[in-house]
């Protein structure tokens, strides 16, 4: 029974309840907004307090994940994910199972990551994550193959805050960095003072020093970050944040977004004149600028409407003073339904860019893409360890004569020398250099028919005969190895047991490059030539006789053995003339010297007639010009005219040389089954 104290106080509680459920509602709504103004840090701090009250949704969970993801901190983005899929799995959609297999590639639980993106298969994942997914399911050893070689250091202008986004200008680099900022201010999103540009002095082997502040106009006290020049110095094109003339810009969300921006150099080497580009957009953001070289397009980065993802990859073509055409997305074949950023064009006419949309090490990957006519993407391909890591790799740029370039990244110490966890407070430019190494590479075929030869073993020898590597080859019966500049090498070939091995030495250059060492296997000996096989020389016969030579007598004497000690064996010999004389008279000759050579192994052999059969087959199998080399290294193919057919140079009246004409005058021994 309740007595009235009882009551009062069940009512209080009740108030109490409602009073905390509305203000716990509150925290939320205000973290929300907070998120979605990109504050990511300070709407973690409601949501991880909301949840230590012991309140939990599936939007809780995918805001606090997103908050960490979204600032590349993937070991609590995998934590928050996790709890997310495990407790709210009928509210977790797609896109969150791949952003939880992301994370946990970061934290190289490659495993895990694999077993993620089934779940994210399953529960209807589609498009170009999933096509990317279920091509190369193997994409580990797919990116360690084409890994290139590079040597990676941090540069001496990073700082304890931000430092990233580096371009070339002139002799001179300019990056974005958080220290010193003029305005004074501090980022919600990462708690660190707003970007600003910066220029350092670059030696020849791409050394950094004497930073300041890039000078003039462009610097504001919001952000200021990613650049490309013109190859003349003058003109500038770089990222804002969406302030111009004095004034902030908002999105309905009252979201500041990024924006591209112009400025050109003056007399005086003041950077001035700042101009908005034309198709910027108060709603979107237009961000990371490359010029084509050429100077004629414009490639950024942007989530402008027609985007297939969070951020696509577009270009305009630059028509005249601050004049563009429409932008143009660049598409699928690169775009996918995340994130492709910071492109930059080498002067090879490469496309470098960076996605979290491809099979990667983990976080942003870093990719190349060669630029055909029209300036589209072809063949995309992953530069591996260790320009990427399993954290956030971006803002890649290279001298491609010079091989010395520079990449961001936030895989390094944080400022006190511990391990970082990633994020992008912890983002540092890196000075790379690559390594002179040389693609050995080529094909495996039948020397005689071209025929390529599949499952061929091909082997990279040291100058000492050690194994380097091996490679089994696939049904294109390609291999491909990478060396190092200036050395010695062997490449050996080997299918096994139809055909003979073969090696060829190779002297790598001095300088980055690809060597074609194209693998002709030769056959070896037809299991039925036991002259062949036994490695005999052929048994000749001097122009229009049909007696045995005693050169000959020697390799019959061989055979006659072989049939002693194999007593199963069955020959059938054939022999046969060169291309003078009329057929019907070579026909008769050659029928003499097949059974020549019979009695031969009859009467001096001691073989049983009964285990031997002869004919004779003219001219009717001359051999072709080619030279091939049996595996005794004797020459057992030639012919006796240059550039003709077998029934051209062989026809009677045919000049030829007497060596030629030799090769033809023979007997052969085939093995009965």
């Amino acid at each position: 029974m309740n007595t009235p104290l009882q009551k009062i106080f069940l009512s209080i509680l009740v108030v109490l309840i409602s009073c905390s459920s509305l203000a716990q509602k509150r925290q939320i709504k205000k973290a929300n907004d907070n998120f979605d103004k990109f504050s990511y840090i300070d709407a973690r701090k409601i949501y991880l307090e909301v949840v230590k009250d012991g309140y939990e949704s599936a939007e809780i969970f995918k805001k606090l994940g997103d908050t960490y993801y979204w600032n590349s901190d993937y070991d609590n983005a995998s934590k928050w994910y996790g709890e997310l899929i495990e407790k709210f799995p009928d509210q977790t959609d797609s896109e969150y199972y791949y952003r939880a297999a992301q994370s946990l590639k970061s934290l190289r639980k490659y495993a895990e990551s694999d077993a993620m993106m089934e779940q994210f298969v399953a529960k209807g994942g589609s498009g170009m994550l999933l096509k990317n997914f279920k091509e190369d399911p193997d994409y580990l050893k797919s990116i360690s193959l084409m890994a290139k070689e590079y040597t990676l250091e941090e540069v001496s202008v990073n700082t304890n805050l931000s430092d990233f986004g580096p371009s070339y200008y002139l002799d001179k680099l300019v990056y974005a960095s958080a220290k010193n900022s003029q305005g004074g201010e501090i980022y919600e999103w990462t708690q660190q003072p707003f970007l600003d540009l910066f220029i350092a002095d670059m030696d020849e082997n791409g050394k950094l020093s004497n930073s300041k502040r890039l000078g003039g106009d462009i610097n504001t006290k919001y952000h200021e970050s990613s650049t490309t020049f013109t190859k003349d110095g003058n003109t500038v094109y770089f990222t804002r944040n969406n302030f111009y003339e004095g004034k902030k810009g908002k999105d309905k969300d009252k979201t500041i977004r990024l924006k591209l921006y112009r400025a050109t150099l003056t007399g005086d080497n003041t950077w001035t004149n700042v101009v908005e580009l034309p198709f910027n957009s108060k709603e979107y953001s237009t961000a990371h600028p490359a010029l084509s070289v050429d100077e004629k397009r414009l490639y950024f980065s942007s989530d402008m409407p027609g985007t297939i993802g969070m951020s696509d990859l577009w270009y305009v073509d630059i028509t005249g003073d601050n004049t563009y055409s429409a932008p143009v997305n660049l598409g699928p074949s690169i775009n996918t339904e995340t994130r492709e950023s910071f492109p930059f064009i080498g002067s090879r006419n490469n496309l470098y860019f960076s996605s979290d949309g491809r099979a990667g090490l983990g976080g942003f990957d870093i990719y190349v893409t060669p630029l055909d006519a029209d300036g589209m993407p072809q063949k995309i391909s992953n530069l591996g360890e260790p320009a990427n890591s399993v954290l956030d790799d971006f803002g890649f740029i290279v001298k491609d004569d010079e091989g010395i370039g520079f990449l961001s990244s936030n895989r390094g110490l944080d400022a006190e020398g511990n391990n970082n966890q990633g994020g992008s407070v912890a983002d540092q430019i890196y000075r790379i250099v690559e390594k002179c190494v040389i693609s050995i590479e080529g094909t495996v075929f039948d020397e005689e028919s071209n025929a390529l030869l599949p499952g061929s073993i091909v082997t990279l020898l040291d100058e000492n005969n050690k194994e380097v590597m091996r490679d089994t080859v696939g049904a294109d019966a390609a291999y491909k190895f990478v060396a190092d500049c200036s050395k010695q090498y062997s490449v050996r070939g080997a299918n096994e047991p139809n055909y003979k091995p073969r090696e060829k030495v190779v002297m790598t250059p001095d300088k980055t490059g690809e060597i074609v060492v194209p693998i002709p296997l030769v056959r070896t000996c037809p299991p039925d030539d036991l002259g062949c096989r036994l490695c005999l020389q052929p048994i000749f016969f001097d122009f229009d006789r049909y007696n045995i030579r005693p050169d000959a007598e020697i390799e019959l004497a061989q055979i006659a053995a072989a049939m002693r000690q194999n007593p199963e064996l069955i020959i059938h010999i054939e022999s046969h003339t060169d291309s003078r004389a009329p057929n019907s008279y070579n026909e008769t000759l050659s029928d003499k010297r097949a059974q020549a050579t019979l009695n031969w192994l009859v009467n001096v052999g001691n073989i049983s007639r009964s285990r031997l059969s002869a004919k004779g087959y003219g001219e009717t199998q001359l051999l072709d010009r080619c030279v091939t080399l049996d595996e005794c290294g004797r020459e057992v193919r030639s012919a006796c005219y240059d550039g003709a057919t077998v029934q051209e140079k062989c026809s009677d009246g045919v000049k030829c040389t007497e060596d030629e004409h030799q090769r033809n005058r023979r007997s052969m021994f085939i093995i009965q089954n």
